[in-house]
Parts: structure tokens; sequence; C-alpha cells
């Protein structure tokens, strides 16, 4: 059986340009920070941070670090971190993946770093939407049921960039077509396409399938929560994307997975996904409610939703409505009269 997770407790709602996860009581926000653009050696514009001038205490930056929690998942955590003086920020959180390494100090309760200890970052170059990533060789030295997760954090991790779309990995400039220990085949380069954190659930017909990437739950104590990203494979004959994701979401995690929902199992779409201009408009029946005498959505609903239907191309933000109508509030009263966005980083809270 899932544990259905009630929220009765105010918590951060997902509005553009905010982080959402931790704290149920966390009301808390953390600015996205400034970019400047530069060119790098190839002319291409990259955005990135501004240095701390001679003198000035040095400016610290949110990233999202993919790190790997106590259940094995792959996990973004927004962690503020320095701003490099040579303007290297891909690199850098690349740097803040190697175990022992920067991140140490700063690893939320139950999280690990992915990239085994001592590892170099010899460099890393982006073209053309490909990050090609250089380690030493002591990227080598881990067991092979780390691997997934290694080939997991660092696409997703560098892919947070908007000018990486794929990652190739290398090895003392050598190109990698397979990983170096359990074989994993990563071919031309992976991106978030390629998935994470793939559910347990058996698939007979890979063939047929087409993975989409949904969010749930996960605990670290009574009143901390985080968002976890699964993905799951679904039938090529499904014939709204949408429709599909919405309906793995109310299906919720399996029953192994240590993750949960805030869905009602009786949520239902009352009609077919809207979609204009990048904005999906979703229309529920009543079960949508976290309580049924109130017009409210629970937080980590919406979160979810958001989240999840974000990670499909071209949905840029959210619109709910029940019964044909957008009278609804999220849990802090607020109404939801403009559709909501991804948010500018996940899991902010400190743990």
């Amino acid at each position: 059986m899932r544990k259905w997770i009630v929220c009765t407790i105010v918590c951060t709602a997902v509005l553009a340009g905010c982080g959402i996860g931790g704290s149920k009581t966390s009301t808390e926000q953390i600015d996205p920070p400034k970019e400047v653009t530069y060119k790098d050696q190839e002319g291409a514009s990259t955005k990135t941070e501004p240095t701390a001038k001679q003198g000035e205490k040095k400016q610290a930056v949110n990233r999202e670090l993919y790190l790997v929690d106590k259940n094995g998942y792959v996990v973004p955590q927004t962690l503020a971190i320095p701003t490099p003086q040579d303007n290297a920020v891909i690199k850098q959180a690349l740097q803040y993946l190697v175990k022992e390494g920067p991140v140490t100090g700063m690893l939320p309760n139950g999280f690990k770093a992915v990239l085994p200890a001592d590892t170099e970052i010899n460099g890393v170059d982006v073209k053309d939407g490909v990050a090609i990533a250089d380690f030493s060789e002591e990227f080598k030295n881990y067991k092979k049921d780390e691997e997934r997760r290694i080939v997991e954090a660092v696409t997703w991790t560098l892919t947070q960039f908007k000018e990486v779309k794929q990652v190739k990995f290398r090895i003392n400039g050598k190109d990698l077509t397979a990983m170096p220990v359990n074989k994993t085949p990563i071919g031309n380069g992976v991106s978030r396409e390629d998935g994470i954190n793939f559910d347990d659930e058996q698939v007979a017909d890979v063939t047929n399938t087409k993975p989409v990437t949904l969010y749930f739950l996960a605990q670290t104590n009574k009143q901390t929560y985080y968002y976890v990203p699964v993905t799951r494979r679904i039938a090529n004959s499904e014939k709204n994307e949408l429709t599909a994701v919405v309906k793995e979401l109310v299906k919720g995690p399996s029953p192994e997975s240590m993750l949960s929902s805030d869905l009602n199992p009786d949520v239902k779409l009352l009609g077919e996904p809207k979609y204009e201009g990048g904005k999906v408009t979703l229309n529920f029946n009543e079960n949508i409610y976290g309580s049924p005498d109130k017009n409210i959505i629970s937080t980590y609903v919406l979160n979810a939703l958001v989240l999840s239907l974000t990670e499909q191309k071209g949905i840029d933000s959210v619109s709910i409505e029940v019964n044909g109508k957008s009278d609804i509030a999220n849990e802090q009263g607020q109404k939801l009269t403009k559709p909501v966005t991804r948010p500018q980083n996940v899991n902010t809270g400190s743990f």
C-alpha cells in the first residue's frame, strides 16, 4: 500500500523564480542568482555569475547538485556555493559532486556525493549544446552498482545550465562510449531524456514504451520532505503524454520505492489537457482538493504536477481548474489566477 501524506501545514508554494522542497513549516525563499554573459574560448555566449572584486567577500550562488540520498536515489539538492574566480561555473558544479571534496561540509543529512574521491575535473568544453566532461583516472574508482547513479548525477547536474542539452564523458582526453566499470553504454552522449532513477516495475516490452519523468516525495524526518525524480515507462499507444503523466502521478510510486505521493487516488481529469503557447491547462474533479470543504490544493500536489509536467518538451507552465472553474487557492490562501511555472531551484531546504 502506498503511504498517503495529508498536508495540513503551510509550506512554500511553487512560484516562478522560487525554490521548493524542505520543511513543511518553512516559508523562506532563496533569490535566484544574477547572471551576466561572457564569451568562452570558442566565442559562444555562456551564462555565469560575476566574480567578487579584490577585497570583497566572495559571492555565493545557488546550484542544483545531484546527490545520492539514503535510499540510493539521485536527487537534486540546491546548495549555495562560492562563485569561482575563473568563471568556470560548469566545471565547478562537477567538482562539488566529488566525494571528500568541497561539498563534504555542505551535504544534507543522509546525502552523499557520487564521484570517486580524488577525481579531478580536467575541464568541461561546451559547444552546440553538448558538454564534454573530462575526468582524471580516479574517475574509474567506483563500484558497479554506483555506475548508473554517476551517469545520471553528472548528466542532470550539467543540464541545469541552459546551454547544455547533452553530456559526453572523457578520461584524460579519451572519449568514452561505455562507462569504465560496468560498461553501461553512453554512446554519443546522455541527456535528460535518458531518464533518472528508473522505476522498479518491470516492463516486458521496452521497444513499445517511452519514458516519462515523475516527481514523488521522500522524507528525512517527520516534517521535512524533498522531491525525487523517477523515470517510468509508458506505452507508446498513449495518445496524450500529458494525460499519461497525470495518470502515473495519481497511480503513485511503486510500493517498494520508499517514496510517497500526496495525490488522492480518486483524482481524475475531466477532459484532455489543453495546450497553448507553452501553457497546459488541466481540469480536475474535486478530489484534487486537499480539503473537501475548501477550494485549496496541497502544495505537494501542485509541486508534483508542475515539476512532472514541465519535464515534458514545450511545457513552461501549468494552469489548474476544478469542474471547469479556476476558483482555487494554494495553502497560503493565494488564488491561483495565473499559470504556475517551474521553480528556479528544487529542494532548497536545510536538512
